[in-house]
């Protein structure tokens, strides 16, 4: 079976207006490494949460929940590389603070240049877009080796929060619960919930939630599954209750964030 394709794109064309596909906790199929050219803001990544300004760079593995807030003025640009891709990536999820003004202007050319190809259309334009994919690996793998960019050591509550988060992606489209999430951490549900507070600013629930939450709008935007299907396929015991979760996160009914996502 074909991988996907490589696509870059702006952080606007990425949520299409839709705040939820990015500021919501959610992993995704594919790598993900973006560029932040303008703005600040926050996210959730490896269980912990992170200020984010611009000339970040965000490489997001493939199943790592993630979420990013950049205000109205942020601006960015995010390529998407397909997981079981041959180019070398990193291992695990890291933010690189760049200060360093060539390879600030390095990874914009690199970024630029991708997104026009990706926009051209062109014949064997994923090949090449496979060669600018590798030298963004390049460029990121020789910026984590330099002394300023050497990841912290993580306390204990981001490394209970970093394998809880590991958990919600894997489980989230089932009937467990927070406590059930504690139990198999071997933790209780008071203490995760801390954990995850002090690590990320929202509770353990609250990370389950979204991830929940973020499954349930691409299911109801993106497909044309019946209702009492997709309650069913994430866990929840009947429609009903289904949308009383949507109701109560979105105040809409399922039918209406439905149509209003897919305009």
């Amino acid at each position: 079976m074909p991988f996907p394709p490589i696509r870059v794109l702006t952080l606007s064309q990425l949520t299409g207006t839709q705040d939820w596909r990015l500021s919501l906790a959610h992993d995704r199929d594919a790598h993900m490494l973006i560029w932040v050219t303008r703005g600040q803001g926050r996210m959730l990544l490896n269980g912990t949460r992170r200020g984010v300004g611009t000339h970040n760079a965000i490489f997001v593995p493939a199943g790592t929940l993630f979420a990013l807030e950049l205000g109205r003025q942020g601006m960015g640009l995010a390529a998407q590389i397909p997981n079981g891709t041959q180019v070398r990536l990193p291992e695990g999820p890291r933010q690189l603070r760049v200060r360093d003004a060539p390879a600030i202007g390095e990874l914009t050319n690199l970024f630029e240049a991708a997104q026009r190809e990706d926009a051209s259309g062109r014949e064997l334009s994923q090949d090449a877009l496979d060669a600018h994919i590798a030298l963004m690996s390049v460029w990121l793998r020789r910026q984590i080796t330099r002394p300023e960019n050497l990841p912290t050591p993580m306390n204990a509550a981001a490394r209970l929060s970093a394998r809880f988060c590991q958990r919600v992606t894997a489980f989230h489209a089932t009937s467990m619960s927070m406590a059930d999430h504690a139990s198999a951490l071997s933790v209780t549900p008071t203490h995760l919930t801390r954990a995850c507070k002090a690590a990320t600013g929202r509770t353990a629930a609250d990370l389950l939630t979204e991830r929940v939450l973020y499954a349930a709008h691409i299911a109801l935007c993106q497909t044309d599954v019946a209702i009492q299907d997709i309650a069913r396929h994430l866990g929840f015991g009947s429609a009903a209750y289904f949308t009383r979760f949507i109701q109560a996160h979105t105040s809409k009914t399922p039918t209406a964030l439905r149509k209003s996502g897919s305009r």
